[in-house]
């Protein structure tokens, strides 16, 4: 029989456990823009009371992963330009910000190598190749890397502050990239800044604005647009 010690563990492991189970679904694109957690709901699947289901729900919320609205609770969050922007802007200013340190003191690039040549092996992975959720956590990697090389802790841990959120918005652009084109993409990336200099930073604002923060934005428009083709 448990002791008390470990019932109160295991009791605060829950929501952590919660947690990351949805978070895992959301990373996948299982749950649709505007997708409503109802507390009864997710305590009857997961066997636990509502009070650590508002626990792993408020875990999500802090990561990003989903917004709280009143009346309504915790929703996924729809696509817009302003989030887009203020993702994307934390992500350069942080990104770049940690290149340019890393620039300055020379610092080894090695761990950003060794990312993308784990997307590379994804890429190159038989069918049915990896999972989007596989795809773009090394994704995520491959940019972590590029902060870590700055060796300054605060920035990196301002920076996973926003990793979920940027793998959530990625979902949207699922249908335009697969493991090949961000092999690829990540390729030039590690060579350019291997070269140091303005050519490292032009080609880390390049992947960020031009690639990243573009192709979201082009989707936000293509689904603006047929919303309003249905409303004719």
């Amino acid at each position: 029989m448990a002791g008390p010690s470990a019932r109160t563990a295991g009791a605060q492991a829950a929501p952590e456990r919660i947690a990351g189970a949805l978070r895992g679904e959301l990373l996948d694109g299982a749950h649709p823009v505007g997708t409503r957690f109802r507390e009864e709901e997710l305590a009857e699947r997961f066997d636990v009371g509502r009070h650590t289901i508002r626990t792993a729900l408020r875990l999500l919320v802090e990561r990003g992963l989903l917004v709280h609205e009143r009346h309504r609770g915790a929703v996924v969050a729809p696509l817009s330009k302003q989030r887009i922007d203020e993702v994307f802007d934390y992500r350069k200013v942080l990104e770049l910000g940690a290149l340019r340190m890393v620039l300055e003191a020379d610092a080894d690039l090695g761990q950003v190598l060794v990312e993308v040549e784990r997307l590379e092996a994804l890429a190159a992975r038989p069918s049915p190749g990896p999972s989007w959720r596989e795809l773009t956590s090394v994704h995520s990697a491959v940019h972590r890397a590029i902060v870590a090389a700055a060796g300054n802790k605060h920035v990196l841990e301002s920076y996973q502050r926003c990793e979920d959120e940027v793998r959530l918005l990625l979902t949207f652009v699922r249908p335009d990239f697969d493991a090949v084109s961000l092999a690829a993409i990540h390729r030039d990336l590690i060579e350019k800044l291997r070269l140091g200099g303005q050519a490292a930073a032009d080609a880390l604002i390049e992947d960020i604005d031009c690639t990243g923060r573009a192709a979201l934005l082009a989707t936000l428009r293509r689904a603006e647009e047929g919303a309003r083709l249905l409303g004719r």
